[in-house]
Parts: C-alpha cells; structure tokens; sequence
C-alpha cells in the first residue's frame, strides 16, 4: 500500500493534516459526495499537473470534509460501486487519463464520519491528460491547462528539470521508515561493499546516491529510483507499483493456458538475480548430446536472458500508462515486451551508442553490476545467441511498446527466409564491431554447415543482400573473394 497504513489513527492523522491547511491548496481538494465520474477525472488531472506545478510530490481528493469550512460532514461517495454508464468507474477512469499518475483510495472514520482519501501521484515526463485534455488549477478553480499558457510554460519546465528518476515516489517519512522501505543491504551488496554498521552513514550514502531525498522540514522521501531498484515492497508506491516486472509461463505455443504467473514484489536491482533463476527455471531444457554424455541446458543462455530482462527494466518508457515489463514464455519463444518505443533503431542495437531515457537509472544499474558501463548488452546477446546457433531475435515496435522474441532452437533446414536474414543481419553486425566482414566461410559457421553447403550459404548471403540489409564491402572484389558488411557499414568512395 502507501506509507499511510489503513491503521484508523494514522488515517486520522493523515486527514487531519489536510483538513489543517490554512486553505484549498492548489493540490488540495475537498469535496463532500461529488459522485460524477467526468468530474472526478478531470479533478484528478488538474490536481496531478498542480502537484508537480508547485513542487508537491502527491495531490489529494478528499470526500466528507465541506469546502469552505473544512468542516468533517461524512460522505455516501464511495468509487467501488460507482459506475460510468455500464462501466465499473476505477477502470474507466484510469482508462480515461494519459498517463496514470498512480491513484490510491483510503476509507475510514475521522470523529465518527466516514472520510475517502484520493491520493494522486504528481505529473512525471508530461501532464496527466484526460480524455485527451490536461486541467491545472489555478487557485482553488479547475481549469484547462491551454488555456493558462503561463502556468502550462511553468509545467513543463518543471518535468524538463527534475527527472523521473529523481522525483519523489514516498514522502514524509522519518529515517527509520525510509530505511524500512528500501532493502539498503542490497544496495551495499551489489556494489560489493560492507554494510556499514552506523545508521547515520548509511542514510547520508542514500542521499547522496538520490535514494533519498531530504524533505525541507527534515523528513525524508523516497525518490522512484531508489522505490524501483531497492523498494522491499514494490506495491508500496502508489506512483510506481503497476511497473513491476511480470512473468507468465503458458502451456504450449499460445496464451490459451497459463501454467504459472508471477510479478515482481522487490525493487528491480534487489529482485534481480532472482527474477532471472525464476525465469530460468520456467524455460523448457534442450538435450545436448555430447561425446559420452547427455546433457540438458536451459532453452536459452543464462547471459542472454540476464542481458535482455535488464534491457526491458532499463529502458522502458515511464510515462506509459499501465503494467511494467512483461515476460512471456512458451514452449518454443521467450517474448519480453516493455513499454515505450527505443531510442535507438532496433537495426542498431548492436553497434549505436547506448541511449536511455531513464539515465539515472541505468547509472545505478552499472554501478550494481546488472548491466554494462559501455552498453554491449546487445552485443553480448547477439554472441550468446549466434554461439548456440539459435534463430536471431526477432523486435518489433508496435503501439508505444518495445517487444523482443527469442526463439528455441531450429535446425537450419526449419528456418525459414525471415529467420535467415535475420541471423545472417546480426552475424554481420557482429562480425563488423569486431571490425571484420561477412564471407561465405563465416556464414558456414554461424548455421553449421559443412564445407560442401557453400551453396546454401550463398542463398542466405543474397537473400539479406537483396533485402537490403547487408552490403558488399568491395564491390570489385571477386566472387570467391567478396565480403559483406551492415547496410550501415558501407564504404564511402
């Protein structure tokens, strides 16, 4: 849940720390049984601009508490059974705003009436829209944001400046209750260092690393990177918890039937390794048969996996409303989707510089040893891949969302033509960031071909070159001698 527990006093104490500002802040408002969904939604977005218009990590809607007087009156509102039409309201309107900001509802008794706490997380990355318009309030009035081109200006050089990374996902909190919600030995532990044994010195190293974040009065918040690399529990932040990783294994080739189904609890850094052995331990085993023995191997590498899960956790686009990274395996592939189109061409991963929009966090993520400083994990993930011969994957970019395939084993002869240029597109990426070229011997080795198949070699050669995706490094080479690079790597003459 959030760091106000459904505890009757400390619910209290939270509603009476609202109902004690001197007025309607502009991330503030009280209502007694407002109960039109269209209007609820637009509140929700005006509070959440407003919130991070003026510096507030979280905005409130409060039902049973009178405008004016903050005078506690009770209230019938209640969101469970309130619908939009036929429609159930909570998924309506989370469908209706863009991005979700994050919303969490409190109940509970305060001197005997019936109080319903809205807790709105703040903008991040853009204004939270809905139904495709974005409302601020100005003073105590709802309104839209185009129409205050001041106030909208102000907006976005606020989430220009602080990134999402460093802005705050839990606030108010003593040390020991932020020590409580992040697993700090984790974070020492990764790094391989000692946890230190005084309190004091771990709290100013989470600071310091923006884990933290020292609140003006004294407390102490919890920044996204710190909920979403070190979070004990990931359903503790309101803001972020829809963004844990899940993990469905299904029966046999289609979604028809799902074995088993998991999501992530921990942070991303502290739930890695063993997120990774669960989703080892899920994949279907190859029989390898060896020169005396039999010997079965995971479907896929251990490092490729461990590359291209860090890859989705990394680079997902956080503005995206809706669920985090999604493994999905079957009987023949492993699908990985994270939301948000790459950065980077996917017909460069392997040799374009790395590019995140989520810098901060794939910074702590190096420091972690989780992934690379020098950004070779696709580069690692294309080796694993053509070591053990497997088809090359496959990425698509498809409505705001990354998806990556991996493909179990096929015997050359079971490939079809994509599956080939693919393969022979990643061979010839790889083999130029080595600074060496495609030939005819090297295409032989990538798909297990003997030295009589140079025939079928040459097929795949001139499928990838007529699909435009590899060219001849020296086009007055002769045959026997010609070579081939990346469509990107072409010489300039």
């Amino acid at each position: 849940m959030s760091p106000l527990p459904e505890a009757r006093a400390e619910f209290e104490d939270l509603v009476n720390r609202l109902v004690e500002q001197p007025a309607e802040s502009e991330w503030l408002e009280f209502k007694q049984n407002m109960n039109d969904p269209q209007e609820i939604g637009e509140y929700i977005s005006a509070l959440a601009n407003a919130a991070a218009l003026h510096g507030e990590a979280r905005a409130y809607l409060v039902w049973g508490v009178e405008d004016g007087t903050h005078k506690l009156v009770g209230t019938a509102f209640d969101e469970t059974t309130l619908k939009k039409g036929n429609q159930a309201f909570q998924p309506w309107v989370v469908g209706s705003l863009s991005p979700d900001p994050g919303l969490v509802y409190y109940h509970g008794q305060v001197d005997g009436k019936r109080t319903v706490v809205l807790e709105i997380g703040a903008a991040a990355h853009s204004p939270v829209m809905f139904q495709g318009i974005a409302y601020i309030r100005i003073g105590s009035h709802k309104k839209k944001l185009n129409a205050h081109p001041v106030e909208a200006k102000q907006l976005y050089r606020n989430l220009d400046v602080v990134p999402f990374e460093h802005r705050a996902a839990l606030s108010g909190l003593t040390e020991d209750e932020a020590l409580e919600h992040v697993d700090h030995a984790a974070y020492y532990k990764l790094q391989g260092v000692a946890v230190p044994a005084e309190r004091d010195v771990v709290v100013d190293a989470l600071l310091s690393d923006k884990i933290f974040d020292r609140e003006p009065n004294g407390r102490v918040s919890i920044t996204n990177m710190g909920a979403l690399l070190f979070g004990v529990q990931l359903s503790d932040y309101p803001s972020i918890a829809r963004k844990a990783a899940r993990v469905i294994k299904y029966k046999g080739k289609n979604k028809l039937t799902a074995e088993r189904e998991h999501e992530g609890t921990r942070g991303y850094a502290a739930g890695f390794t063993g997120m990774v052995d669960y989703i080892d331990n899920l994949l279907p085993a190859n029989e390898i048969i060896g020169k005396a023995l039999r010997t079965e191997v995971s479907m896929f590498p251990p490092t490729a996996i461990r590359e291209i899960v860090a890859n989705a956790l990394i680079h997902q686009d956080f503005s995206v409303g809706g669920a985090g990274p999604l493994i999905e395996i079957y009987d023949d592939r492993m699908v990985i989707t994270n939301p948000g189109a790459p950065l980077v061409d996917p017909s460069r991963f392997v040799d374009a510089p790395p590019r995140s929009r989520n810098e901060k966090l794939a910074y702590m993520m190096r420091r972690c040893n989780i992934c690379e400083e020098r950004g070779s994990g696709w580069d690692r993930i294309a080796f694993e891949i053509e070591f053990h011969q497997l088809p090359a994957p496959l990425i698509v970019v498809n409505e705001g969302h990354t998806t990556v395939t991996l493909f179990s084993h096929k015997k050359t002869s079971d490939m079809d033509k994509e599956d080939r240029i693919r393969a022979v597109y990643l061979h010839s990426c790889l083999k130029s960031v080595s600074g060496e070229q495609v030939t005819n011997t090297t295409v032989r080795e990538r798909f297990g071909l003997t030295d009589k198949e140079s025939s079928a070699a040459s097929a795949y050669i001139r499928e990838t070159l007529d699909a435009g995706m590899i060219t001849q490094y020296d086009p007055n080479a002769g045959r026997k001698h010609m070579r081939y690079v990346p469509f990107w790597a072409r010489r300039v003459t």
